[in-house]
């Protein structure tokens, strides 16, 4: 009989590290993980690529989505910039036998688990401070010092929201902070350790 997949969360505010656990956990083959790419109304920034870091979408082609039912989970993030997760997305990868993991913001992570409360392991990555994570925030040099203060103010209301989640992990070093992510999924998917 064929495992039924996963879902594992990653959720925190911008700059506390979560993209950087999630890709070393995709590396780990033992755990056999599939990364869930979002989709959004936002533009691309950099060198993103469409379907690899996000699937983009014009608004009134997300809201169409929305309409459609065609989500898991959705929100506006911010004014005009809409992010969710495809159903489509998720099923594809379960029967392509995959655990699904998710780089995703905090209100998106706990819809999702109460979507599938027992096959969902939802985890907060918190930020050793919200004066460090302006830091970060200011060294990736990506986005306006108007934009970084919003995601600043947005810190405070998700670092709030921690206690809903399974586990939290608190990144003040990033070597023990993977080794925890590892632990945590390991346990969970049933997967040999290294």
């Amino acid at each position: 009989m064929k495992k039924e997949g996963k879902l594992i969360i990653f959720a925190a505010p911008s700059g506390s590290g979560k993209t950087t656990i999630v890709e070393y956990l995709l590396k780990q083959e033992e755990l056999n993980l599939a990364f869930s790419v979002s989709a959004t109304s936002r533009p691309r920034r950099g060198k993103e690529k469409h379907g690899v870091n996000y699937y983009f979408m014009p608004i009134n082609e997300f809201k169409r989505h929305i309409k459609n039912d065609a989500f898991l989970e959705w929100e506006e993030v911010y004014r005009d910039n809409f992010y969710g997760t495809l159903k489509s997305e998720v099923e594809r990868l379960w029967a392509e036998g995959k655990n699904v993991i998710f780089d995703i913001d905090v209100a998106g992570g706990l819809r999702i688990k109460r979507k599938y409360p027992d096959r969902t392991l939802a985890v907060f990555i918190k930020p050793p401070s919200v004066d460090e994570l302006k830091i970060r925030l200011k060294k990736r040099s990506t986005e306006s010092d108007d934009k970084i203060n919003m995601r600043i103010a947005k810190a405070s209301v998700e670092l709030a929201t921690a206690p809903q989640f399974d586990k939290v992990i608190k990144n003040y070093d990033l070597d023990t902070a993977l080794n925890e992510a590892y632990e945590l999924v390991a346990n969970f998917v049933g997967a040999e350790k290294k």
